[in-house]
């Protein structure tokens, strides 16, 4: 058994805010280079430049690649082994929150009510996922979820016999009528099957996938594929102004789910979909 201060959990989490919204992963960095060779307008190939120098900027200056510092979405597997003490781990996740996004001249973004749209001046509460592990340490990832890309978010109930094409095409579909709102060149993060809560679930999960790996399921894979050359093909382009590369990645996290069921959630993370993560 080991014992962990919750002020670790808190004095972690506050780094990770800053990181996640100054540091763009190295992964999507290299697909922006990649895009920008693919794409065939002069234009767009413009937008990728900006893109470059703006996360190339905010690494340099410790400053937010992007005004909308989102969301705080954090995840966290806690080892079984792990005796967390010092107060509660939830209060010492937002208080990191709290810390990150007020030291780090982080944008606050979120309100008290969704109705009374009071904000909270700190950028909390986060949305934490919390999933017990084996082992002895504490891990964390903050992913940062700006409202634009996360105002297109989908879901759909299908029968289980909807067909992998049907689910691909509305996917692709979904993406593409989502136009310049969620800042394209986008990544897709796609949750298949578990309930309707499980599937939305996984679609933030499958934004943490490195941007250059592919399913380890073939089927999977191929379906990735098929569903990001059909949004590329719509011409959207980057910024939804135009050209030949509307989406940089596509992920999908399947799940088992009900014989009558097959849940299917969406999550569009814009062109700076940001995480950062460590390890206590």
């Amino acid at each position: 058994m080991r014992t962990v201060d919750v002020s670790e959990v808190t004095a972690l989490v506050r780094r990770l805010c800053m990181e996640a919204n100054y540091y763009l992963p190295a992964d999507l960095r290299q697909a922006f280079v990649a895009g920008q060779q693919q794409e065939k307008s002069p234009l767009g190939r413009e937008i990728f430049d900006e893109m470059l120098a703006n996360c190339d900027l905010a690494r340099k200056n410790d400053v937010p690649i992007c005004q909308d510092t989102g969301f705080a979405v954090v995840f966290a597997e806690v080892g079984q082994e792990v005796h967390l003490t010092g107060g509660s781990f939830e209060d010492a996740v937002n208080e990191g929150v709290r810390q990150g996004y007020v030291d780090g001249y982080l944008r606050k973004s979120i309100v008290s009510d969704p109705l009374r749209r009071v904000n909270t001046d700190d950028n909390t509460p986060a949305v934490l996922h919390t999933r017990l592990v084996p082992g002895e340490k504490v891990k964390i990832i903050v992913a940062p979820k700006g409202g634009g890309s996360e105002n297109m978010s989908a879901s759909k109930c299908f029968t289980p016999a909807a067909t992998r094409e049907t689910i691909a095409d509305w996917i692709a579909d979904t993406v593409v009528n989502a136009g310049s709102n969620p800042c394209p060149p986008v990544v897709i993060g796609v949750g298949l099957g578990g309930t309707a809560d499980k599937a939305a679930e996984l679609a933030k999960v499958a934004l943490l996938r490195p941007v250059d790996q592919r399913s380890a399921d073939p089927f999977y894979a191929e379906m990735e594929q098929d569903i990001l050359a059909k949004v590329n093909a719509s011409g959207v382009g980057p910024q939804g102004l135009g050209g030949t590369v509307t989406a940089l990645s596509c992920a999908i996290e399947p799940y088992p789910t009900h014989i009558a069921s097959l849940p299917c959630a969406i999550s569009i993370g814009c062109h700076v979909t940001r995480h950062a993560e460590g390890e206590i």
